[in-house]
């Protein structure tokens, strides 16, 4: 819905296909005081896919649901006439109301006025029969077809008719705007600033008072670094409530030197470095780490599950999880427990596994005695059985974060009870999902909504480390 759309006197129409509904059930609430039309093959549609578990069978049936509620206690003529869509969360007011959008339904036959090119027995073809129809009779208003198929909108436009995208369930415009969780700073910023500067000393970790105009930009945990002779890496620990430009600052720990490992391993380069230094620190509940592959997202997280599990006993155990969404073609059913129904999908996690266990000390025994007890602290479970469920005191790692829908994103994460931990790793450049892009993905939904939440960072990690081979194949491929 664009802004010129909103501003006009009269009210749009908006045709809405399945799709729109089975990805959103809430789009019929959201087109404000504009009309919502619904063609029956919808209604036939939307019928047929009412079956099953899925998180598109969920939403067809709270989309039935939803048009039931608006038809409580209405006659035939109410109906015909069009239903005044109420506010989706708390009843609105009087004018509210009147200002509000109806919602139609096709109750009569309407010509069609589709090429034989295109036969009408199709639902696709059926949609954009209904919409010809209804831009002949309504010349005076703005009829506008609404559907997430995009070979939809192509034969649309080829039609003359008006088709967009479903923009509401966009997180931000373009994922370019995405927060990254990583700021730099001038070269000549702490001089500049060194005079409103306090510093102090707690448990071994030096800490800065910050004032100026730049800190009312920054996000609780976000990193800030400046480069030059003296480079200085910090993290932004909490912002002022009195005062929005000013913050209390904590010099990072160096996790690139031999002195400061993590589960045998180091960090490469400055985002990991920082990524290592959210992921050790247990007062952050819910980190997210976006990067393409090879940067190293699966190794690092592994690396501080393990030892804040095993060496620091901050956790009583690391649960594996990720969607099982196939790149390619289904290979079918698997057999065994939920968990080796899960490894398959879990390959990217033990072959970190494997490089994090290949320690020289103790020979094969060694390496037999440490994979035994990984084996006891590792769980593999599956996204399926996650409702209902509460975690305490787990290190969980979500991997393929990005295809997962807002909601779903929302189901996993308040499984989290008090002492755990979600690493949510992802590339949104990777998606898929059906219907799912990068502005609209669960991962991206997540970073923008923690973003200014004190317990959660974020760090989008840019350099591949993976080998040579992978990062030309990654630039020039």
């Amino acid at each position: 819905m664009t802004k010129t759309e909103r501003d006009q006197q009269q009210p749009c129409l908006f045709v809405l296909d399945t799709n729109v509904l089975m990805h959103d059930p809430s789009a019929l609430f959201r087109f404000q005081e504009h009309d919502i039309f619904l063609p029956m093959v919808v209604l036939e549609e939307l019928d047929a896919g009412k079956k099953g578990m899925s998180e598109v069978a969920r939403n067809v049936r709270q989309t039935s649901r939803f048009l039931d509620e608006l038809m409580q206690g209405v006659s035939k003529e109410e109906i015909d006439a069009g239903l005044r869509i109420p506010g989706m969360h708390k009843p609105l007011s009087a004018a509210a109301a009147q200002a509000a959008g109806r919602i139609f339904f096709q109750t009569r036959p309407l010509p069609s006025l589709l090429p034989d090119t295109l036969p009408g027995n199709k639902p696709d073809n059926t949609i954009l029969g209904t919409t010809l129809a209804l831009q002949k009779e309504n010349p005076d208003r703005r009829v506008t077809l609404v559907t997430k198929d995009i070979n939809l909108r192509i034969k649309a436009a080829v039609l003359g008719i008006h088709a967009e995208d479903y923009y509401n369930d966009k997180t931000i415009d373009d994922v370019d705007l995405l927060f990254t969780g990583v700021e730099e700073l001038p070269a000549d910023f702490w001089e500049s600033h060194s005079k409103n500067m306090e510093s102090w000393q707690e448990q071994g970790r030096t800490f800065y008072r910050v004032k100026g105009p730049l800190v009312s930009n920054w996000l609780p945990n976000q990193c800030i670094f400046t480069d030059g002779e003296n480079p200085f890496e910090a993290r932004v620990i909490r912002k002022d409530d009195a005062s929005e430009d000013e913050a209390v600052i904590t010099v990072l720990r160096d996790y690139r030197g031999p002195r400061n490992t993590v589960w045998g391993i180091n960090a490469r380069n400055r985002e990991q470095n920082f990524a290592l230094n959210l992921l050790m620190d247990p007062e952050v509940d819910f980190v997210s780490l976006l990067g393409a592959a090879g940067t190293g997202k699966t190794l690092l997280t592994l690396a501080a599950g393990l030892a804040q599990t095993l060496e620091s006993n901050i956790y009583k155990e690391i649960i594996m999880t990720r969607v099982t969404v196939p790149l390619g073609e289904d290979i079918g059913f698997l057999p065994g427990t939920e968990e080796e129904k899960m490894t398959p999908w879990m390959g990217a996690l033990m072959d970190n596994l494997e490089v994090l266990t290949q320690t020289e000390e103790g020979g094969e025994w060694g390496r037999a005695a440490t994979n035994d007890l990984l084996r006891t602290r590792i769980k593999i479970r599956s996204l399926n059985f996650m409702r209902g469920r509460t975690f305490l005191h787990r290190y969980i790692i979500l991997d393929e974060a990005q295809n997962l829908t807002p909601k779903q994103m929302r189901a996993l994460v308040t499984r989290a009870g008090p002492g755990t931990k979600i690493v949510c790793l992802g590339n949104v450049s990777q998606i898929d999902t059906p219907y799912l892009t990068e502005t609209t993905s669960g991962l991206t939904y997540v970073v923008d909504r923690f973003k200014d939440w004190a317990h959660s960072g974020h760090i989008t990690l840019l350099r591949g480390e993976r080998s040579r081979l992978a990062d030309y194949a990654a630039e020039q491929l």
